[in-house]
């Protein structure tokens, strides 16, 4: 089949981890299901197609992670990452409803590796998919084909009919033609706006310029913008996004997750001016990875620069690309175009004020910088064994977070005539396009993928529930 049906019972706008969980729970459900995906098959799955893990509630140790992750734990560290700039309670169902998460992704096709181990940190806490987001995404598509669930590729939903509060049909083009299709309920999961450089810009200005577009270039937020123009309710602000040092060498768009650097922690990070700009040791790299894009946007040029030396280049996972290399200070500065004079009065600053202690990378091992600002709280080893090494960075977003508010059957809450908060009589919204009710600002790694889960399944499931009544 190549046409597009004309009448179902749901439709979801999206291809990825919460399209599809969308889609196989309401046809599990015995609903109709048409997927819409923007992109063309071999691009299907937005950010899914990049994701590594997924960070969930559990009680236990498994195959695929060393111990158990409580929910109260799961919590209190999305409070700090968020800094509590997140709908506590939607934020406290996420969790729970997250301790299912790998059974259910077991009992439709995705495979689990054992836990991974070394400075990632996150062996405890996150299961690791094997072969990463893309055989996710085949597992899943396997799933719905067997279902009978139909997906459409490069077929662009342009608007949503909406009558009096309720959604009656999708505006999709499709094979170059433009078609209309009815459904009874609609999920959107198609995404955030990242892609959309003049959106970007009305949170970040002209800096938005600057940035790369680590995730997926078919998410420009069509949606959101249609579902914002109908009156639709927000959360979070345009300025708010999962965005870190990538390396600045990297592609303009879907570099994913090979472009990332990892140097961070153990280096000194400098701006244009071979000036320090913020503490690189303030906590372990899963928790904290996620504010160094924001921090690089605010940089001159929206770049930054890793500076280690040879005893902690093989700290991390090496890059994609090299590193620039130099036997002295002085040259990597001419190798990076950056002030000699001003990088080496910065690095012997900064082993001025490293201070005797037992380094243990791992760890968070109060290994601090003394007199320094701004200091280095861990990991702070003094830069003096060459060769030296560099690490071009600029900020990379994944996705943005501004998007819809829902509420626990992730229904979207829209404001009526009167000023009162509505919910949709048959919209659902799932993934990075409501990511803001979670994520107001701040990422701890696998979060995503736990929003787009368990949202998408309760999207799927009152999708479901309004056709069969």
């Amino acid at each position: 089949m190549t046409g597009l049906s004309e009448k179902v019972d749901v439709i979801v706008v999206g291809g990825g981890g919460a399209a599809m969980a969308a889609a196989i729970t309401a046809a599990e459900r015995s609903a109709r299901v048409l997927v819409l995906e923007a992109a063309p098959k071999d691009f299907r799955g937005g950010n899914t197609r990049h994701v590594r893990n997924i960070r969930y509630a559990h009680n236990a140790a498994t195959d695929f992670v060393t111990g158990a992750y409580p929910v109260d734990e799961y919590y209190d560290d999305l409070l700090r990452v968020t800094q509590g700039n997140t709908d506590k309670e939607l934020s406290r169902f996420l969790i729970e409803r997250s301790e299912d998460a790998a059974d259910w992704m077991t009992a439709h096709g995705v495979r689990f590796q054992p836990p991974l181990s070394g400075t990632i940190g996150l062996d405890r806490t996150n299961a690791f998919f094997k072969g990463g987001g893309k055989a996710l995404l085949n597992a899943y598509y396997a799933t719905a084909e067997k279902l009978g669930i139909e997906c459409r590729y490069e077929a662009e939903v342009t608007d949503l009919v909406i009558e009096d509060g309720a959604f009656t049909a999708a505006r999709v083009r499709h094979q170059g033609r433009e078609h209309t299709v009815e459904a009874r309920a609609l999920v959107v999961a198609a995404g955030g706006f990242q892609a959309d450089i003049d959106w970007l810009k009305e949170g970040w200005g002209e800096a938005a310029e600057g940035f790369l577009i680590r995730g997926t270039g078919y998410n420009k937020g069509r949606m959101l913008r249609v579902l914002m123009d109908r009156g639709a309710q927000t959360a979070a602000e345009a300025d708010q996004c999962h965005a870190i040092a990538i390396d600045a060498r990297s592609p303009k768009c879907d570099g994913g997750i090979a472009t990332r650097v990892d140097c961070v922690i153990y280096s000194i990070m400098v701006n244009r001016k071979g000036q320090r700009f913020y503490d690189e040791g303030e906590d372990i790299w899963p928790k904290r990875y996620a504010i160094w894009g924001r921090l690089l946007a605010r940089q001159e040029d929206q770049i930054a620069f890793g500076i280690v030396d040879a005893k902690a280049n093989d700290l991390f996972m090496p890059s994609m690309y090299p590193p620039l290399k130099s036997d002295t200070i002085r040259g990597l500065a001419k190798a990076l175009e950056l002030d000699p004079g001003a990088l080496e009065k910065t690095v012997a600053e900064y082993n001025a004020a490293c201070r005797p202690g037992e380094f243990k990378p791992e760890v968070l091992d109060g290994l601090a910088t003394e007199g320094l600002t701004p200091p280095k709280s861990n990991w702070a080893r003094p830069v003096d064994t060459p060769p030296y090494y560099g690490y071009p960075l600029k900020p990379g977003i994944t996705f943005t977070y501004l998007g819809v508010k829902v509420d626990k059957q992730a229904r979207v809450q829209f404001t009526d005539a009167k000023g009162r908060t509505v919910p949709a009589a048959n919209i659902f919204a799932a993934g990075e396009v409501m990511s803001g009710n979670i994520l107001g600002q701040g990422y701890a790694g696998g979060v995503g993928m736990a929003i787009g889960l368990v949202f998408g399944r309760v999207a799927g499931e009152g999708a479901a529930r309004l056709v069969s009544n």
